[in-house]
């Protein structure tokens, strides 16, 4: 609980810096965004949070809609070509600072989720909930994309069980050389991570 009060503390402390620091490049790039999509630059997705409650989380648009004359189009058919960028910089989660703001997520934490994947977890994967969900986390410095989601939960609630300022810490420093190499961007299928299933 200790850690918890000194950790919420840091997060927002260095949230206002950084929002502070990145003004410009938050209107840069959501006028480059309105521009190429010709529509909002925010994408705003509900994803679920500490204790399995439901918030919004905010991100900046990457992709092209889905034509109602294709539902079927593929993930790399709809990137846009600043999307790539954003994507590879690691740049389209820069909005997720609000988040950190409103208590919503943290910097290190398991990846917030779909909401529709609540129902799909074991009584051991639900753990991931127990810490409040960061922009980075233990899983994303330990093959992001391209590992399993059996292999990703697994080093999620590892995180749960001994988190420490140290090993935040060593997350932080290990998503600057993740972002850097770009290593587990994407899986071997799409761009994004294979929608969970309960299996898979």
């Amino acid at each position: 609980m200790k850690y918890y009060k000194i950790k919420r503390t840091s997060d927002f402390l260095l949230a206002i810096v950084l929002i502070i620091l990145l003004i410009p490049l938050f209107i840069i790039t959501s006028i480059l965004i309105a521009l190429e999509l010709k529509a909002a630059p925010f994408f705003i997705q509900k994803r679920i949070g500490y204790d399995n409650s439901c918030f919004r989380i905010y991100k900046f648009k990457t992709m092209k809609p889905i034509s109602r004359s294709d539902i079927s189009e593929h993930d790399i058919s709809r990137i846009t070509t600043l999307g790539k960028i954003l994507r590879n910089l690691s740049i389209d989660e820069f909005p997720q600072l609000l988040n950190i703001l409103k208590g919503d997520m943290s910097f290190v934490g398991p990846r917030p989720l779909l909401l529709e994947y609540l129902p799909l977890y074991s009584k051991e994967q639900i753990k991931r909930h127990n810490v409040i969900p960061g922009i980075t986390g233990w899983s994303q410095v330990n093959g992001r994309n391209s590992i399993s989601w059996k292999e990703k939960f697994e080093l999620d609630i590892w995180y749960v069980n001994n988190q420490s300022f140290l090993l935040d810490l060593k997350i932080i420093i290990k998503t600057f050389l993740v972002v850097i190499s770009k290593k587990g961007v994407s899986s071997s299928k799409s761009i994004i991570m294979e929608p969970f299933n309960g299996k898979n």
